[in-house]
């Protein structure tokens, strides 16, 4: 017996030596890598993630689901706004990412939201991201941006390479992380990351059509108000789901979302751009339309100051944007953003039309120097504040 309890005795002893070296190795994992950035989470209540939209396709045997869009959702603690922000988000190749972390490791858009009390949806829009894209339904795709192009639209880290792609705002780019000789080119790390984050871009036809559906669906799943924030390229969708859903949407920050209406003019290019004004899909105008020619489109006969493009305009009486004449937008754009030559005709666009559209240059409310990826820039956190001092004050 005396044995058997001194065998014992020792095997507890292993064990527990076992168990204590288990808990320290798995403590030890727990820790993050000191190169690694991580971010308080202590003012987030809850987290979801899920998907909406998608339908099958394809021949009887060879179907697949196409078309669905990532959700991601945090609830703060304590909310203290009851309309929730809903990000419509992705400049090229972007994705929900850009909300999370600045390339040089500070917390992005969507903690400074949820901080400051706001229940925010960020989505990774149909065929991008963490949303399938189906080949063969979801057109072709497109490679992320080459470095020398990131260098020229993003970062302002090399001039605009030819006369007819550049901007005379360009050289007042001051707000690109990093420092030294090499920012905000190859080879900086700061540049270097934020290249990694820059994915492939679909290009169907149908797809601001799906992704319109699929923010439409979100909305009625929120079932309350929100504010939809929305930049750059898949903007249009978010300006559809507004026209359909306009008891839904209470406001709307647009952050240089892609424009201008009715012909191109991104970095001298021209061709066909958004027929309806701010969508390439028929919203709603009063008196009705079919046919976007109905609005009878003009140019004006000069710009509206230095450096900037002359904007379409309807001819007069104007047709008006009904759904949206209730919903108080919002409209930004970066002093240095390639985007700012015909930002403001946008704004233009959609005031003529009826809805009562707020449009500043950010320098003139002491944000200068910004590009259009602004949510990945120096003074990220203060156009963040920007926006939520003025839902604050214009949203009730």
């Amino acid at each position: 017996m005396k044995i058997s309890i001194a065998i014992f005795l020792v095997l507890a002893v292993v064990l527990a030596g076992g168990s204590s070296l288990a808990s320290a190795q798995d403590a030890q994992v727990a820790i993050p890598l000191k190169s690694v950035p991580t971010f308080s989470t202590a003012s987030i209540a809850r987290q979801g993630h899920f998907y909406v939209g998608g339908k099958w396709v394809g021949a009887p045997g060879k179907e697949y689901m196409r078309g669905a869009m990532y959700v991601e959702v945090w609830v703060p603690k304590q909310i203290r706004y009851k309309y929730p922000i809903v990000v419509v988000q992705a400049g090229g190749g972007q994705t929900n990412v850009s909300m999370l972390q600045t390339p040089d490791g500070r917390p992005g858009w969507a903690y400074d939201f949820v901080n400051r009390g706001y229940t925010v949806y960020m989505l990774d829009l149909p065929a991008r991201g963490r949303s399938a894209y189906v080949p063969g339904f979801d057109g072709e795709m497109t490679p992320p941006r080459t470095g020398s192009l990131m260098e020229e639209v993003w970062s302002s880290g090399r001039p605009p390479q030819t006369p007819q792609s550049t901007w005379p705002q360009y050289t007042k780019h001051t707000q690109w992380p990093g420092d030294g000789p090499n920012k905000g080119k190859m080879g900086d790390p700061i540049f270097d990351y934020y290249a990694k984050t820059d994915t492939q871009t679909p290009m169907g036809a149908d797809l601001e059509k799906v992704a319109a559906d699929d923010i439409e669906q979100l909305l009625d799943l929120i079932g309350q108000p929100v504010v939809l924030l929305l930049h750059s390229g898949v903007a249009p969708s978010g300006w559809n789901a507004a026209d359909a859903r306009p008891k839904l949407v209470r406001a709307i920050v647009a952050a240089e979302p892609v424009s201008p209406p009715i012909e191109e003019a991104e970095r001298g290019r021209s061709g066909a751009g958004r027929a309806w004004g701010v969508t390439n899909l028929p919203v709603k105008y009063d008196p009705p339309i079919s046919d976007p020619s109905e609005l009878h489109p003009v140019r004006q006969d000069k710009a509206d100051g230095p450096g900037l493009i002359p904007c379409w305009v309807q001819s007069e009486p104007a047709h008006k944007l009904v759904n949206l004449k209730d919903i108080p937008v919002l409209n930004v754009s970066g002093e240095a953003s390639y985007h700012r030559p015909y930002a403001h005709c946008t704004a233009k666009w959609l005031n003529q039309a009826g809805v009562k559209t707020t449009y500043v240059n950010l320098e003139d409310v002491g944000l200068t120097g910004n590009g259009h990826q602004m949510m990945s820039e120096k003074n990220s956190a203060g156009i963040a504040k920007f926006f939520m001092d003025w839902l604050e004050k214009n949203v009730h």
